[in-house]
């Protein structure tokens, strides 16, 4: 729990240091890499920036719940790589398989990495993956989450991922994210490549830009 005033623990005071919190605005430092709040603004704990201290607060009011992955892994003794996620969205859990937003760019971008079509169901994709050698899973065997918002993850608990090492020659680990890549190193010792996440929320990063970088998936299937 937060001692300091600027994180309340009652409900009520919570909601209006959200208030607060949500209309902070960020005021030009002398340095340019950095931002502070001014003096006329709440208290800051320490040295905390105004991003940081806005994580903090929205993580102390947002809702999680305790998430158990319940997706297969697909692989076989033929899989050459490994893609891992973090932990399935909503609306994945909700198909039953991986990616399955319907704005999520991991199908489009494998399809055309691979010069396929990418099948509409979930056998389709999984006859993909397996046909090229491509193993799928997650970082995550259960977590607390808001939703899909992978850095409100709390209690992370990783899957067996011997499981597949031990059963197939997998060649290099690819994460689709940087919270994927920071979990997978906390709990194992491969080394793996960090992808830009497809999720609708990452369009910092554009189609060719995304197509470039799943094309080095291409360097370790040959």
């Amino acid at each position: 729990k937060h001692s300091d005033p600027a994180f309340p623990e009652s409900p009520g005071r919570r909601e209006k240091a959200l208030g607060r919190l949500l209309v902070l605005q960020p005021q030009k430092h002398p340095h340019p890499d950095k931002q502070r709040i001014s003096a006329q603004q709440p208290y800051l704990p320490g040295s905390f920036y105004l991003q940081e201290y806005r994580n903090e607060l929205w993580s102390s009011v947002m809702k999680r719940d305790v998430i158990h992955h319940t997706l297969a892994p697909v692989f076989d003794g033929n899989s050459r790589i490994l893609l891992l996620g973090t932990m399935p969205s909503p609306k994945s859990r909700q198909e039953g398989f991986y990616y399955m937003h319907p704005q999520n760019r991991f199908w489009p971008v494998l399809g055309a990495v691979l010069n396929l079509p990418v099948p509409p169901d979930r056998e389709g994709k999984r006859a993909l993956l397996l046909e090229n050698h491509i193993a799928l899973w997650d970082v995550l065997a259960s977590c607390e989450i808001s939703g899909s918002a992978d850095s409100s993850i709390r209690q992370p608990e990783p899957n067996n991922f011997s499981l597949i090492f031990s059963k197939a020659d997998i060649r290099m680990v690819f994460t689709t994210g940087k919270t994927a890549q920071r979990w997978f190193e906390r709990f194992s010792d491969r080394q793996s490549i960090c992808l830009p996440s497809p999720s609708p929320a990452n369009r910092r990063v554009n189609w060719e830009e995304l197509l470039n970088a799943y094309r080095r998936l291409l360097d370790y299937l040959e």
